[in-house]
């Protein structure tokens, strides 16, 4: 309801304003010298003038075309409403101002048609992204491999030496354990406390020689010295 009250009073005030200006300007051609429909007709053509401008200020705002020829209607239709409010004597019109109504006729014209004709800028398209451009670039799936560590040199096999029989009666000496590196020793002796940690019994020689890849011999001589 308020907004029609609004509406409505834009409008009666417009009307008002386009009137008495559209009086204005018909009495001062009348003075000038345009009698009859042509005094009638200089109105319109300075409001026509004044709308062709203001829609294309409106398309474009940037147009100095569009204000030059907004400024010149709008001086128009002001200087007739002061000329006409007692400042100009209508039985004296100066001959300039004769010159001026005869030639705006021309002058609104010309306006007119630079203002239909004008090149509108065509609004510049934007460019949609790439199909997929948003997506993250695909990660490769890393394989990560383990090392096997790897496992301490054993020394080289030496060649079993050949046994001398003993003499009858003779009791022979056992037989020394051999002898075992410290490195190999130091890993075994890990697997052994991990395999009494599971197990809770000692680890015993054909266990320790699978886990170890080393001979059987080699086997008993560790196991000796873990226990």
């Amino acid at each position: 309801m308020l907004r029609t009250l609004r509406l409505d009073a834009v409008l009666i005030q417009a009307v008002i304003a386009g009137a008495l200006s559209f009086a204005h300007l018909h009495d001062l051609a009348a003075a000038a010298g345009q009698d009859g429909w042509k005094a009638w007709a200089y109105p319109v053509s300075v409001d026509l003038l004044l709308v062709a401008a203001w829609r294309r200020m409106r398309k474009d705002g940037g147009n100095r075309d569009a204000w030059l020829w907004f400024a010149i209607a709008l001086i128009a239709s002001l200087g007739a409403n002061v000329a006409t409010a007692g400042l100009l004597d209508v039985n004296d019109v100066p001959d300039w101002l004769r010159i001026l109504v005869a030639g705006w006729p021309a002058l609104a014209f010309l306006g007119g048609t630079l203002l239909a004709h004008a090149h509108t800028p065509e609004p510049q398209p934007v460019p949609e992204p790439a199909a997929g451009a948003d997506r993250e670039p695909a990660v490769p799936d890393l394989v990560v491999e383990r090392v096997p560590e790897p496992s301490p040199a054993l020394p080289p096999a030496e060649p079993a030496s050949e046994e001398t029989p003993s003499a009858p009666g003779t009791a022979q000496e056992p037989a020394s354990p051999a002898s075992v590196p410290p490195a190999l020793l130091d890993h075994a002796r890990k697997i052994a406390d991990a395999h009494r940690a599971q197990t809770g019994v000692p680890i015993d020689a054909a266990t320790l020689r699978a886990r170890l890849g080393i001979p059987a011999s080699l086997a008993d001589s560790i196991a000796l010295q873990l226990a």
